[in-house]
């Protein structure tokens, strides 16, 4: 045939580009350990983004080259593509990546034709790996047994994972890793003499954090097990804590924070470990957890349409006050929200569509330091109109006519992002206990100091843009109007000059465009009279100026300031 050649070819430099993609990524990761020996803590953030922009950067110059490497006539024959898959997957099946191979050559071709074309036929839209696959082989592991000695294992661990930094404080780090150990699990394990401690090769780095991260288990039981090591500047490497429960694990691999920089041999062997210790994260969440976000999205748009098809749920409108720019709508069976921006906004809503675009692309190279969800952004989603409660679809039809369209029996969804399900703050208030109020409340200010800290001010601080996880921790996710907290003018209310001035409707000061007053905060987030009172105790010094005025005179200075995704050993002791 005559058009095999080509389409081997074509198969080739798609696959050339994603080992230039993949070299270049590896390069970025493999400088985290140095970044974090001499706390170069802005270069990690810039790294973090530089790694995240890398995936469209490297797809647009391919799709570049192949345009100019080959006829178009010839590129855009819709009907040579299954040859160039059928090609392709001769050349990825013995690669230990060959599933992240799989999602660039779906990018690929998206990037050459629009979503009308896409099949199974042409790409990868279930994958073909798991009956191909041949080379499986177990993710590099280290293990120690301790034979009743867990201080000597515990040691060994801090000489296997060193740095070119000492350790500042050697033996009460064993100490107190020993102690936490003894203090987290049953004592007749730390007895057993059949106990493993087994930790992934790989040091794991985030931020301003580096972790070893593996399991602990008896032949009947396991636990996970995470050891957060820092490095203060001066004073070198210690170790922050000893975490072996669940939970704790699960939120620092959580959907709300930035991902890791991990040295990865086999991809799908080293999410599979990673699965076994966290049972309850969903693969998309693990790959998108260490760097492979675009994998991450192939794999939650696959969960979607199996469950699509083994279901009888339907798309119903979220629960919660109806935004004024995004509609949002949910399958009760799937964890997920669907947002849609709004073909008219609400009168009060000084943004346009491309700004609303431009803030939700943002929050993706951003550090969301566990207060942010993260997004996938999609287009042409193609539903069957069955799958549509009709309330939801009369509604998303009226209010978002140039993005959700329907085509005899199927929905098209032109553009959405997809955001992992919470219980808005403001219904979780309404319904929680006097206890469980408090402890939200605290949250909520915490969440947005850490966003603060992180130079992001959320802008519309309502509770309703807010959301309470099934760790219980509150998380934002309402982005029309976040911007850089540099980039806001914190500024007190000045002084009336009349008594009449005060009963004014019209403030009698200016008030520039980017111009904030948090001494208006109380009357603005709370209409109850009880929460505004309880906050104000909580977290009063986000009704001041001055507050906001020394966190970006910090940010300006350089500083990067610390915000952990757990409990640290000073707050557990």
């Amino acid at each position: 045939m005559p058009q095999q050649w080509p389409a081997a070819e074509i198969a080739r430099q798609i696959l050339e580009g994603f080992d230039v993609y993949r070299e270049s990524f590896r390069g970025i990761t493999a400088g985290a350990r140095s970044r974090f020996e001499q706390a170069q803590w802005q270069e990690a953030q810039q790294a973090s983004a530089e790694r995240i922009n890398l995936y469209e950067d490297q797809v647009t110059q391919t799709v570049g080259r192949l345009r100019g490497e080959f006829e178009e006539v010839l590129l855009l024959d819709v009907n040579l593509w299954p040859l160039v898959k059928s090609a392709y997957i001769n050349q990825i099946d013995l690669r230990f990546d060959d599933e992240l191979a799989e999602t660039w050559f779906n990018s690929i071709f998206c990037g050459l034709f629009s979503h009308d074309c896409i099949s199974d036929g042409c790409m990868f839209i279930h994958t073909t790996r798991p009956s191909l696959r041949n080379h499986e082989r177990g993710v590099q592991t280290r293990n120690y047994l301790p034979r009743g000695n867990l201080k000597a294992a515990l040691s060994e661990i801090l000489h296997d994972y060193r740095f070119d930094v000492p350790y500042a404080q050697h033996e009460l780090d064993l100490q107190r890793l020993e102690d936490r150990l003894r203090g987290n699990l049953p004592d007749w394990v730390c007895k057993d003499p059949e106990l493993c401690i087994e930790l992934i090769s790989s040091t794991f780095y985030r931020n301003k954090g580096a972790y070893l991260v593996g399991r602990i288990f008896t032949p009947d039981e396991q636990w996970p097990l995470v050891i957060p090591l820092v490095h203060p500047e001066g004073r070198g490497i210690v170790v922050d804590t000893l975490i072996t429960d669940e939970a704790e694990v699960s939120i620092i691999f959580s959907f709300t924070r930035s991902y890791f920089m991990v040295e990865i041999a086999v991809p799908a062997e080293f999410i599979g470990f990673l699965k076994r210790i966290l049972p309850g994260k969903q693969i998309a969440e693990l790959y998108t957890s260490i760097g492979f976000y675009k994998h991450g999205k192939s794999e939650f748009y696959r969960s979607l349409i199996n469950h699509l098809a083994r279901s009888d749920d339907r798309f119903v409108m979220a629960p919660g006050v109806r935004g004024m720019v995004m509609s949002v709508f949910t399958l009760p069976g799937f964890n997920t929200v669907f947002k849609i921006i709004k073909d008219k906004f609400s009168p009060s809503k000084n943004v346009t569509r491309e700004t609303v675009i431009e803030k939700y692309r943002m929050v993706k190279s951003v550090d969301r330091v566990g207060r942010m969800a993260d997004t996938q952004e999609f287009s042409d989603f193609h539903f069957p109109k069955s799958k549509f409660d009709p309330e939801c679809l009369e509604e998303l039809l009226e209010v978002a006519p140039s993005t959700v369209e329907l085509q005899g029996d199927t929905v098209l969804v032109r553009h959405c992002w997809t955001e992992r399900r919470m219980i808005p703050l403001n219904i979780y208030v309404e319904t929680a206990g006097e206890t469980q109020v408090r402890e939200a409340l605290y949250d909520y200010g915490m969440s947005i100091k850490q966003l603060a800290a992180a130079n992001i001010f959320p802008g519309d601080m309502l509770l309703k843009n807010f959301g309470v996880t099934r760790h219980g921790r509150v998380v934002f996710y309402d982005y029309d109007e976040i911007s850089y907290l540099t980039e806001v003018n914190f500024r007190r209310i000045p002084e009336a000059r009349y008594p009449e001035d005060e009963m004014s409707s019209e403030p009698w000061y200016s008030v520039g465009p980017n111009d904030v007053f948090p001494e208006e905060f109380p009357t603005f987030l709370f209409a109850d009279i009880k929460l505004r009172r309880l906050f104000s105790q909580l977290h009063g010094d986000l009704y001041t100026a001055e507050y906001w005025q020394g966190l970006q005179d910090a940010i300006r200075a350089g500083k990067v300031i610390d915000v952990f995704p757990y409990r640290r050993k000073d707050d557990c002791e």
